[in-house]
């Protein structure tokens, strides 16, 4: 699960909880029972029923012991609320892991439920090269827009509802993006070519 150079494991190697997909699917709301299930690659790889009440979200589900024989795990994980600047509310994770408590969107699973701090997670883009972050980012701008990732593709129009300002703003952060995303050895193998030729 670690990425290249490192032996820290990513958070993609991990089941999460976004305590922002639950509430735009209205799984928050008080008295509200649901169920989450994860599969990678077509594969069934874990399941979690989840009750809501208004400060907290309890969590059950089946984990897999040290000695691999099933362990029911059920618990409680508070929520908190904070105001947003246009109205209404956000709603946070508190960590529920012994002695933590941060304040959280995601939390990764395994013995608990628990946030990346806990499980000492990289994002996988740590793990990146600057140029491939660049390629990332620019790839990840044209996605957005409606588009294709490809950067040989044409770069997408501008959507309905966006502002010009917005996009023409999108698309320099795209284009400074893959500026930066040509990754070294092509320029050394250019300077070298001109150096021959010279």
């Amino acid at each position: 699960m670690g990425g290249y150079g490192s032996g820290r494991a990513t958070t993609s190697g991990y089941l999460f909880l976004d305590v922002r997909y639950l509430q735009r699917n209205g799984f928050l709301r008080p008295g509200t029972s649901s169920s989450q299930r994860w599969s990678r690659h077509g594969e069934p790889v874990g399941s979690i029923n989840l009750r809501a009440d208004h400060w907290d979200v309890v969590l059950s589900y089946s984990h897999r012991g040290y000695d691999d024989s099933p362990e029911w795990k059920e618990y409680a994980v508070p929520l908190e609320w904070t105001p947003c600047h246009y109205g209404g509310s956000r709603p946070w994770f508190r960590c529920p892991a012994s002695g933590c408590g941060r304040r959280v969107a995601i939390l990764y699973g395994g013995s608990v439920f628990a946030c990346r701090h806990c499980y000492q997670l990289a994002y996988d883009s740590q793990h990146e090269t600057p140029h491939g972050r660049a390629l990332l980012k620019t790839q990840a701008i044209r996605v957005k827009l409606g588009g294709s990732p490809g950067l040989a593709d044409p770069f997408p129009d501008k959507p309905k509802g966006m502002h010009w300002r917005t996009y023409y703003r999108m698309r320099q952060l795209a284009d400074e993006a893959e500026n930066r995303s040509w990754p070294p050895w092509i320029f050394n193998l250019m300077d070298r070519r001109k150096s021959r030729q010279e």
